[in-house]
């Protein structure tokens, strides 16, 4: 056997090992993500006849959503709370990150790490929590009407749309400072000592150097929440009331109450598709910045 063969018989045996690492790489994704997103798409084309799913291929659940206008609302009300949260949180953790990334030493990391806290704390109870909060007599109108700020209560923080995306806010902070601190992390010091010595006031510096930057960090950032706001039910369950209702608390009744999971899935299919809007156009600025 010449050293050629050996060589070959080499190659062969590494890409063998290669393709059986790429496929046990994929089979998680491929079973958990990309297997029922396929179910649910096959689902929709189906519907409900009587209390059985009857398996013809048919468009009615998707011709309903079109043709009823209450639906098409709560997408578009849906769109605009994930929007409006990615918005809050921008505006609120965009200056957390900025104080964090400017601490000394490793105390940044330390206080970073707080953050990171109510990520492992029940979604359940951080809800409640909100509530106690923002309720007709909690802790802030109780501190208000204390202090003779207002006569009566307020009302409208709680139970309406309002109250979903002010909590889906609150819940979702930490998943924009966290983006926007790594970004502000990766900032090489060196530009900011040259804008300094340039003459460079710090808000020039700012806006020519550190928020262009940083850009990625709050489009990950943004995306984060809005993904994850439109696809929530909990919360709008829980401090929407009736004029909180959402696709996401849609897609759960017609899964649970309604018993048509074929409907539910083409809502599912249907609210998917901001979702990856989101997420081609963070990767595609993410790829654009890093070509830059």
């Amino acid at each position: 056997m010449t050293e050629r063969d050996i060589a070959g018989g080499k190659h062969v045996g590494g890409a063998w090992a290669d393709a059986l690492l790429s496929a046990a790489a994929w089979a998680l994704p491929t079973a958990f993500i990309l297997v029922p997103l396929l179910l649910f798409l096959a689902l929709g084309f189906f519907e409900v006849q009587g209390t059985d799913i009857a398996y013809h291929p048919t468009l009615k659940n998707y011709i309903r959503f079109f043709t009823e206008p209450g639906l098409q609302q709560t997408f578009r009300k849906t769109c605009l709370v994930g929007l409006s949260v990615a918005g809050i949180t921008i505006v609120l953790g965009y200056p957390v990150a900025y104080l964090l990334a400017s601490l000394g030493g490793r105390r940044k990391y330390a206080v970073a790490v707080l953050f990171t806290v109510p990520l492992l704390m029940s979604y359940i109870i951080k809800i409640y929590a909100i509530r106690a909060i923002l309720g007709g007599y909690g802790f802030l109108n109780r501190i208000l009407l204390y202090l003779g700020v207002i006569d009566t209560p307020w009302t409208f923080l709680i139970f309406n749309i309002q109250a979903v995306a002010l909590t889906l806010a609150i819940l979702l902070l930490p998943f924009a400072i966290l983006p926007i601190f790594i970004a502000l992390e990766r900032i090489p010091r060196n530009l900011l000592e040259a804008s300094a010595d340039l003459g460079a006031r710090p808000v020039l510096t700012f806006l020519t150097i550190i928020l262009p930057l940083s850009l990625q960090g709050v489009v990950i950032g943004a995306s984060f929440t809005f993904v994850l706001a439109i696809g929530d039910f909990v919360t709008p369950q829980m401090v929407g009331g009736t004029e909180g209702l959402t696709l996401g608390r849609h897609i759960y009744s017609q899964f649970g109450y309604g018993n048509n999971w074929p409907f539910g899935a083409a809502l599912s299919v249907i609210r998917l598709l901001p979702v990856l809007a989101a997420i081609i156009i963070a990767d595609r600025f993410g790829r654009a910045r890093y070509a830059t």
